[in-house]
């Protein structure tokens, strides 16, 4: 008799990514931010939104949920150390009926081809842990994803969360979750799904249960078992011999052993007892017991995650009594020569102990790779080697010479480490002024009068250790160099000068044959004439010290004479292709860091500018 069947709603289609980003029929009219204290007083709404790409941004999100209404802010929850992102973020509406229309029309849409999860974000953890309305779904079919195990469960009640366990490639691991509002809901759907046919399998549905508590009754089952497993079993035992051998302990339900596709025993084989009290006695009796020459393994029988936890908890706990025994006195030594071997590292460091086993690490074709370990039998031994050999020169190259660490312990430190200059830039930033999101971005708020303004990012001034831009031209000519710049201005390093940036050209007296004549205003030296009404003054005289070619007209008086030095004039040449400023490497080299970057900043800026 074959089970009932249960619709199945379909797979969700494809859309493309850009369908997210265009409005629904039913979007808001164009958003005006209100005024700060509307937006204070206004009730927030909080989704939870999973199953996220790791590219995914806050910027990206915002433009998909910002089409169903106001978005107050967005994080992206990330790692405190890499920063990478957890493939889950949080938005808040301004408002809850946004947050409902967004659940209804952007759950299970594609963000960068996955599809997002959306729910409401619950921050009480003892509700989202008491598990009630939580149901398990196992045995479901591959093709099964989130949004059709949403729509095939949502004819029994309101739908909190519904997720189908994937893989790393997000494959379908055959069990799934729902999470109804309800108690009543969920034991509707336990009632009316379990054992019913999903895409042609029958599906178990069950309420949910914690894994302390599963793994209390897993603990509770390995006390009381009855299936035995038996390996190193003899080929040319049969199988009713071997049934045989196991019923003189028992009642027995089922025993087998296993044969490959031709009939041939794999040598391993299982027995299950009726009792747990005759599956303990036959392995006391007959395990390292010898049959057919060779002895039995006889021990309860374990699934393979199982065996694979103890195997990797022995090995682990193998592995930190093995550390324990050598912490303290094995060294690790990196920068060796290629010509180091065992015997030549355990001469360089016997004066100082002894040393119970010396290693120089080698690739598979017998090269150095240039470190090695060294043990010694005490403590104390290695600490001095440790102080004489580091930084010591064996051939052409210092040594380095420490405590060995595992693997995990030096990226704990590197990750503190990181954590701590991290620390310490948040405090700058902080001691700065500059917003939160400057350093590390924790929330993103869209832009508008109303919501705290945006940081400047890395390319912006004000951040810790960056100097301000300071002003180079003054309305009335070039400014005075101050502070660390006032030692010497560009024109000290032997570069040619140039004219400064300006106010727009106005006409001026012209020259012989109608041109403008052309003055020469350099920037003001340390050690040159002082500027006046922060103008500089000129030289006496035109380019090359000839004379002015017309007379100058004074503010308020007659014109000066032809011979009177030329007050310079709002009229800028733009140097010729010979006159443009050079650096030599030489220069660069006696320049302090400082002063190359003033020097390559103007050369730059004049090769653009003409």
């Amino acid at each position: 008799m074959s089970s009932p069947s249960v619709d199945v709603a379909p797979a969700p289609q494809v859309v493309p990514e850009a369908s997210i980003a265009s409005p629904p029929a039913s979007a808001p009219a164009p958003y005006n931010p209100p005024a700060p204290s509307a937006v204070a007083a206004a009730p927030s709404a909080s989704l939870y939104v999973g199953e996220l790409d790791p590219t995914v941004t806050e910027a990206m999100l915002f433009e998909i949920f910002n089409m169903i209404g106001p978005v107050a802010s967005i994080r992206v929850c990330r790692d405190a150390v890499t920063r990478r992102s957890l493939g889950y973020a949080y938005v808040n509406y301004l408002n809850t009926n946004d947050g409902e229309r967004a659940l209804e029309q952007l759950n299970y849409s594609l963000i960068k081809n996955r599809a997002c999860r959306i729910m409401w974000s619950q921050r009480d953890p003892a509700l989202r842990k008491t598990g009630q309305g939580n149901i398990f779904i196992k045995n479901l079919d591959e093709l099964i994803d989130n949004k059709a195990l949403h729509d095939t469960f949502a004819a029994f009640g309101n739908v909190l969360s519904c997720k189908v366990a994937t893989d790393e490639h997000g494959r379908s691991k055959g069990y799934g979750f729902v999470h109804y509002e309800t108690a009543e809901a969920a034991d509707n759907a336990i009632q009316a799904v379990n054992g019913m046919l999903l895409n042609d399998k029958k599906v178990y549905v069950g309420h949910h249960i914690s894994r302390k508590e599963r793994q209390s009754k897993l603990d509770e089952m390995k006390a009381q078992f009855t299936n035995l497993y038996v390996k190193n079993i003899d080929t040319e035992m049969s199988q009713d011999e071997f049934e045989k051998l196991f019923t003189q302990f028992g009642n027995v339900t089922s025993a087998l052993i296993s044969v490959d596709e031709e009939g041939k025993s794999k040598g391993f084989g299982f027995v299950n007892y009726e009792k747990h009290e005759e599956a303990q006695k036959a392995v006391d009796e007959l395990h390292d017991s010898e049959h057919y020459g060779k002895k039995l393994f006889v021990s309860r029988a374990q699934k393979k995650a199982e065996r694979e936890d103890e195997l990797r908890r022995s090995y682990e706990q193998a592995k930190m009594e093995k550390m324990s025994k050598y912490q303290g006195v094995n060294l690790y030594i990196k920068n060796l020569e290629d010509d180091v071997d065992d015997e030549k590292l355990r001469a360089e460091f016997e004066p100082f102990g002894t040393v119970t086993s010396c290693k120089v690490m080698r690739d598979d074709k017998g090269t150095s790779k240039g470190f090695g370990f060294v043990c010694f039998s005490s403590p104390d031994e290695a600490t001095k080697a440790v102080a004489e050999m580091n930084n010591k020169m064996i051939g052409t190259k210092p040594l380095y010479v420490s405590l060995a660490q595992r693997r995990e312990v030096r990226r704990q430190q590197l990750e503190s480490q990181i954590a701590q200059r991290n620390q310490i830039r948040m405090q700058q930033a902080a001691a700065a002024g500059l917003p939160g999101g400057y350093i590390n971005g924790p929330m993103y708020y869209p832009p508008g009068p109303g919501f705290p303004p945006q940081g400047r990012g890395m390319m912006g001034y004000g951040g810790p250790g960056m100097m301000p831009p300071r002003p180079r031209y003054g309305p009335n000519g070039p400014m005075p160099v101050p502070g660390p710049y006032a030692q010497g201005p560009p024109q000290g390093y032997g570069m040619p000068g140039y004219p400064p940036r300006g106010p727009p050209r106005a006409p001026g007296p012209r020259g012989p044959g109608g041109s403008p004549s052309l003055g020469n205003a350099p920037l003001p030296r340390a050690n040159g004439p002082a500027p006046t009404n922060g103008v500089p003054r000129a030289p006496a005289g035109g380019r090359g010290g000839a004379p002015a070619s017309a007379p100058q007209q004074k503010p308020n008086g007659p014109a000066a004479p032809a011979g009177a030095p030329a007050a310079p004039t709002a009229v800028a040449s733009a140097p010729a292709a010979s006159d443009l400023p050079t650096i030599t490497a030489a220069q660069l080299a006696a320049a302090s860091p400082m002063e190359q970057k003033q020097m390559l900043g103007e050369v730059i800026y004049m090769r653009i500018s003409t």
